[in-house]
């Protein structure tokens, strides 16, 4: 998952290449939103993962790796908007 601060923060999910976007985006008010989409989604933050997680938010952008089971990666490649 990638997110970048714009007037809220915003999420895009990619492919196990990290260059192949998901169609399911998603935008979230603040950061604490951030970081509970990232536990929800598997990421492992052991200290010095959350430090980066902190250091990345503080920049406005930055990236966790997921580890999502089978349901939450078909939801996310499912598109919410209508073709």
């Amino acid at each position: 998952m990638c997110f970048m601060l714009r007037s809220s923060w915003y999420c895009q999910f990619l492919e196990r290449d990290l260059k192949t976007p998901l169609p399911r985006k998603v935008v979230l008010k603040d950061a604490e939103e951030v970081l509970q989409m990232a536990v929800r989604g598997g990421a492992r933050m052991d200290t010095e993962k959350r430090q980066a997680f902190d250091y990345a938010i503080g920049m406005g952008r930055g990236g966790v790796w997921l580890e999502l089971t089978e349901e939450q990666y078909r939801k996310l490649k499912t598109s919410t908007t209508p073709p």
